[in-house]
C-alpha cells in the first residue's frame, strides 16, 4: 500500500509537471541510499569518526608494543673530557692534576615489562674503553660485562600495569564501536539533509501548482465577478490568495536553495549542478521487542563498555590511593658478569662474576592523615560513579525502549499519513471542479481544501522522515539490524 502510494504520488507530480520523467542534462537525481553511500563515503562527519578510529587504533597498538620486548642500544662514540682531577700521591698531600679523558662505550639492553606485578625483567651486554692521555703516553683500558641479567619489582606500589590490561582493551573495543555508532549517526544526519531538501522541493512544487491553480480560478473569477455572478468581497479573497501564491513561491525557492546549499555541503559535492531527490519507494516494517533492543544494546554499544570502563577507572584510583603514599619498598636484583684489560683481545677471557641486591623501603612516619584522606575521597567518587552509571543505564534503558515503540508506531503512522494524503487531494479536486462549474461559491471552503491538502502532502513525507530516523536511531543505540537481523560490524582494514 505505501509503495503503491509513493508511486502514485510520483505519478502525479510527473502529470503535473513537476517532476520531469527522463533525465534531463544538468540535472542529477539523488536517492535516499545513494545520499547515505556518498555521505558514508566522503562527508565530514564520517571522515571525522575515520581519522578519530585510526588514532584509538595506533593509540592501542602502542600499548600492547609496550607489554612487548625492548631492544635498545646506547652508545658514546666518543666522549672527551679535559679537566682537572684530584691525584693521591703515596705518602704526601692530594693534588690538582690536569688530565685528558678519552671514552667510549655501547650498551645493548632488552627489557621486559611484567604486567601481572608490575616489575621489569632485563638482560644487559656493556663495552666500554676508557683513554687516559699523559704528555708522553697514552693509556688504554677496556671493560667488558658480556651479560647482566637482572629484575626490578616495586613491591607495594599501584601496579599501573595490571589496570591498563583491563582498561586499554576495553577502550579500544569501545572506539571500534563507537565508529560504527558515528556512521549510524551519518546516517541520521544524512536522513534529516535529505528530507530537508525533500521537503522543500515539496513545498516548492506545491507552491508553483497553487499559484497555477490560484492564477486561473482569479481569471475565472474576474470574469463571473463583471457578469454579476459573484461578490467583490469574493473576487478580492481570490486575488489575495493569488498574490500569496505567488509570496510563497519566491520563499519556497528560497529555502529550497538553502536545504540544497546544505545537502551539498553536508554531503561535500563540489558540483553547481541541481539535485532532484527522489523519494524512497518502499520502507519494510517489523515488531521489535524492547527487551531485544535492550539486550543487543548490553552486548554490542559503547555506552555499556563506557559504563564498565567508568567502574574500572574508578576502582584503579581507589587501588592507587590505597597503594600510594603508604609502606613502599623496591627491590632490584642483579646478576652479571664483567672483565676489566688493557687489552682488547683480553677483554672477554675469565670474566668475574658481579652481584647486585637493593631493598628499598620508604615508610611514612607522619603524614597528618593525607593518605587516609586520599582513600576516603577515592571511595567517594567510586560510590558516586557507581550510583551515576545505575541511574544512565536506567536512561539509556528507558531511551531505547521509547526509540523501539516509536519505530513499531511507523508502519500505521505512514499508512494513516499516506490516506489522509490521498483523501484530502481527493476532497482538494473535488471541490476546485465544483467551485470552478459554479456549484461551490463559498471561496473559504476552497481555501480550506487547499490548506488540508498541502498539509496533508507534507505530512506523508514528514511520516516517511520519521520512518527513516527512526530506523537509523535504533540501529546507532543498538548496533543492530532487525529488519535483517544482524550485527552492525566493519572490517577495520577497509578504514586503515
Amino acid at each position: 500500500m505505501l509503495k503503491l502510494k509513493v508511486i502514485l504520488v510520483q505519478a502525479a507530480l510527473l502529470a503535473a509537471g513537476l517532476l520531469p520523467l527522463h533525465a534531463q542534462d544538468g540535472i542529477n537525481r539523488l536517492t535516499l541510499d545513494e545520499a547515505l553511500m556518498i555521505a558514508h563515503a566522503q562527508s565530514s562527519e564520517a571522515l571525522i569518526a575515520k581519522h578519530r578510529f585510526r588514532m584509538n587504533y595506533w593509540e592501542y597498538r602502542s600499548f600492547k608494543a609496550d607489554y612487548l620486548p625492548g631492544v635498545n642500544v646506547d652508545a658514546v662514540l666518543p666522549g672527551f673530557s679535559r679537566s682537572y682531577r684530584t691525584i693521591s700521591v703515596p705518602d704526601g698531600p692530594d693534588i690538582f692534576q690536569y688530565n685528558t679523558l678519552g671514552n667510549y662505550a655501547v650498551r645493548m639492553s632488552i627489557d621486559q615489562k611484567v604486567g601481572f606485578t608490575g616489575g621489569t625483567v632485563f638482560l644487559q651486554s656493556r663495552l666500554q674503553r676508557l683513554d687516559n692521555y699523559y704528555p708522553d703516553s697514552t693509556y688504554t683500558n677496556y671493560q667488558s660485562t658480556p651479560i647482566i641479567i637482572g629484575y626490578r619489582q616495586p613491591i607495594f606500589k599501584y601496579n599501573e600495569y595490571r589496570w591498563s590490561r583491563n582498561i586499554e582493551p576495553l577502550k579500544y573495543e569501545k572506539a571500534k564501536r563507537e565508529y560504527i555508532e558515528s556512521i549510524e549517526q551519518v546516517s541520521v544526519s544524512t536522513v534529516n539533509h535529505f528530507f530537508n531538501l525533500l521537503l522543500a522541493q515539496v513545498e516548492r512544487e506545491i507552491a508553483q501548482k497553487n499559484l497555477y491553480s490560484y492564477d486561473t480560478l482569479y481569471r475565472i473569477a474576474l470574469g463571473r465577478y463583471q457578469l454579476g455572478k459573484i461578490a467583490e468581497n469574493e473576487l478580492l479573497q481570490l486575488e489575495l490568495n493569488f498574490l500569496r501564491a505567488k509570496a510563497s513561491v519566491d520563499n519556497a525557492d528560497l529555502s529550497y536553495e538553502n536545504m540544497l546549499f546544505r545537502l551539498k555541503s553536508f554531503l561535500r559535492i563540489k558540483d553547481n549542478q541541481p539535485i532532484v531527490l527522489i523519494p524512497p519507494a518502499e520502507t519494510r516494517h517489523k515488531v521489535v521487542s524492547a527487551a531485544a533492543a535492550i539486550e543487543e544494546a548490553r552486548k554490542n554499544t559503547s555506552t555499556a563498555l563506557e559504563f564498565q570502563e567508568r567502574l574500572l577507572t574508578a576502582e584503579s584510583q581507589v587501588n592507587r590511593a590505597k597503594m600510594n603514599g603508604r609502606f613502599d619498598a623496591d627491590l632490584y636484583i642483579e646478576y652479571g658478569l664483567t672483565q676489566s684489560t688493557e687489552y682488547i683481545s683480553d677483554v672477554y677471557k675469565n670474566p668475574k662474576d658481579q652481584q647486585q641486591l637493593n631493598l628499598g623501603i620508604s615508610v611514612p612516619v607522619l603524614d597528618w592523615g593525607k593518605a587516609r584522606g586520599q582513600i576516603k575521597v577515592a571511595e567517594s567518587n567510586l560510590e558516586l560513579v557507581e550510583t551515576s552509571v545505575e541511574q544512565d543505564i536506567i536512561d539509556y534503558e528507558q531511551s531505547i525502549f521509547l526509540n523501539v515503540m516509536q519505530f513499531n508506531m511507523q508502519k500505521d503512522q505512514l499508512f494513516i499519513a499516506a490516506k489522509a494524503d490521498t483523501v484530502a487531494q481527493k476532497r482538494y479536486d473535488v471541490t476546485q471542479q465544483r467551485y470552478m462549474i459554479g456549484q461551490v461559491n463559498d471561496v473559504l471552503e476552497l481555501n480550506n481544501a487547499q490548506i488540508d491538502n498541502d498539509n496533508a502532502r507534507k505530512g506523508y513525507y514528514q511520516a516517511l522522515r520519521s520512518y527513516w530516523n527512526n530506523y537509523y536511531q535504533l540501529r546507532k543505540m543498538t548496533l543492530y539490524d532487525f529488519l535483517d537481523d544482524k550485527m552492525l560490524i566493519f572490517i577495520i582494514r577497509d578504514i586503515m
